[in-house]
């Protein structure tokens, strides 16, 4: 559950080739479809400021990073043959995009890096979040208690991926925290009373929880009163959890592990 008083202007977006680079650095605009189910509401609305872009796989040295952004000039609808004259014609050539303008590119002072290499749509984000950000999960802003969560596994050094996107065709989930573990990982759900106690919800979530556990996961759920009156216990019980199944992935990388112990918070390494 996002937090919707505050005023989301920046969107970080996905670009997963060169030449839509290209076109961004060059020409300055970028497009999103608009039958997409995933268009951020300040695109619709045009409400949005900047945009700033997370450069895939495809870029190889500069993969997995966002180190360019725009000042959003105008947003309008146009016909994919319009934006790409000169692509030959297919069957998206009349489909109609978002077609986001923007002053040049800049490059961002210090480049935001994914420690993890993850999948990933849109980031709806603030512009001061933007330019402070140092790696992918602090550009987040989700609800209070998703935030105090985050700051409690800050402080514990428990590395966690936010809103991390688990594909299993033909459905994907946001997971609020992705825990790597070696055994088996672990999807952190942060549970809001007004919404997840709807009943609607609850059959979603328990439809959600059976779908992940059959693809492998540990799914922990927890209501805002305990993340709110309980904190240090329910970081707990994800500590005991992670030592469960074999320890926190350090880094994807060098798939290292780490375990927690209550002992001072001292943790034991090891590969």
């Amino acid at each position: 559950m996002i937090n919707r008083k505050i005023n989301r202007d920046t969107l970080v977006a996905i670009i997963n080739n060169k030449n839509d680079l290209t076109i961004a650095l060059q020409q300055n605009w970028y497009r999103i479809p608009v039958k997409t189910q995933h268009t951020p509401p300040s695109v619709k609305n045009k409400s949005l400021k900047y945009i700033a872009f997370y450069q895939t796989s495809v870029f190889m040295k500069e993969a997995f990073i966002i180190k360019w952004y725009g000042k959003v000039t105008n947003i309008t609808i146009v016909k994919r043959n319009q934006l790409l004259p000169e692509e030959p014609r297919n069957p998206k050539s009349n489909d109609y995009y978002y077609k986001i303008e923007f002053k040049e590119c800049h490059l961002l002072p210090n480049p935001i890096v994914s420690l993890r290499h993850r999948r990933m749509l849109f980031v709806n984000t603030t512009y001061n979040r933007l330019l402070n950000s140092k790696e992918f999960n602090d550009l987040f802003i989700e609800s209070p208690i998703e935030e105090s969560l985050w700051r409690k596994f800050q402080n514990e050094k428990i590395n966690a991926e936010r809103q991390f996107m688990f594909i299993a065709k033909p459905l994907f989930y946001y997971l609020d925290f992705a825990l790597f573990c070696r055994e088996r990982n672990i999807d952190v759900e942060c549970d809001g009373d007004k919404f997840h106690l709807s009943v609607v919800a609850v059959n979603y979530d328990k439809k959600r929880n059976n779908h992940l556990t059959k693809y492998g996961w540990v799914v922990l759920r927890y209501p805002t009163y305990q993340i709110k009156n309980n904190l240090n216990d329910v970081v707990g019980e994800i500590k005991e959890t992670i030592n469960r199944y074999g320890g926190l992935e350090i880094s994807s990388i060098n798939k290292a592990y780490k375990s927690f112990f209550d002992d001072g918070n001292q943790m034991d390494l090891f590969g």
